[in-house]
């Protein structure tokens, strides 16, 4: 496959994303098998940052990748968790060289016995928002080219587009359903006023009131005590009427 034609997978997939189906994992793990090969890089891995500002690996090209990244990731020490913390690329790490066993001397030895000689890391960023890194490893110390650098911060910002837009959809699909389970709620304290207000022939504000303050005296949910009411579970006895 050209590298023309594997970009044009990495754009489909991307517009995957603005479905509601979409799978990150799966995109996340396609994506970085396209990153090894249009970068000219031996392994890639996408480490995304969890709700505590941790770095967590969520996909590899290889399993060997996969390992190296979850050790960083548990370390809090690699060019990747550098990367995220300053939003900046790292584009090139020569593993062999002194000043890399200096600043990351776990990862760096861990990389070496891997065969791994050098290492380049992305920022995963929109604007202000960095959510994760991209790391490419090398066997040999050589840089990226320019336009290889180029492709890989191009590579990481439609990642970012993918995340931001599944985390997005996860959000509005949070918010449909506590609309929604709102919307059954107050539909359910309805029923269970008309219920009331036909057993004591009183109106539905005071019906209400009488069941709010049942529910408030017995540290109950409101729309539980509803729910009973509606369902014919719970004995109306037991609240007191308005006209008690």
């Amino acid at each position: 496959m050209s590298r023309e034609q594997q970009l044009t997978d990495v754009f489909l997939n991307i517009a995957d994303s603005l479905v509601s189906d979409f799978d990150i994992l799966d995109f996340l793990q396609q994506f970085t098998v396209h990153c090894a090969a249009l970068l000219d890089v031996a392994t890639a891995g996408v480490l995304l940052g969890d709700e505590r500002g941790r770095l967590q690996l969520l996909a590899a090209s290889d399993e060997n990748t996969r390992m190296l990244e979850v050790f960083a990731a548990r370390h809090e020490q690699s060019p990747c968790v550098e990367c995220y913390r300053s939003g900046q690329p790292v584009p090139h790490i020569d593993l062999t060289e002194p000043d890399a066993l200096r600043r990351w001397p776990e990862f760096t030895k861990a990389a070496r016995e891997r065969g791994f000689a050098a290492v380049h890391a992305f920022p995963l960023r929109l604007r202000g928002d960095v959510v994760g890194a991209l790391g490419l490893f090398r066997t040999t110390p050589d840089p990226l080219g320019q336009q290889d650098v180029l492709l890989a911060q191009a590579m990481a910002d439609m990642a970012t587009i993918a995340v931001l837009q599944q985390r997005t959809l996860a959000q509005s699909e949070t918010e449909r359903s506590q609309l929604q389970y709102a919307l059954t709620s107050r539909v359910i304290v309805e029923q269970a006023k008309g219920v009331l207000a036909e057993r004591w022939q009183v109106n539905m504000d005071d019906a209400f009131t009488a069941m709010r303050s049942y529910a408030r005296n017995h540290q109950l949910r409101l729309t539980e005590i509803a729910k009973e009411i509606a369902e014919g579970t719970l004995d109306t006895d037991q609240i007191p009427s308005p006209a008690t």
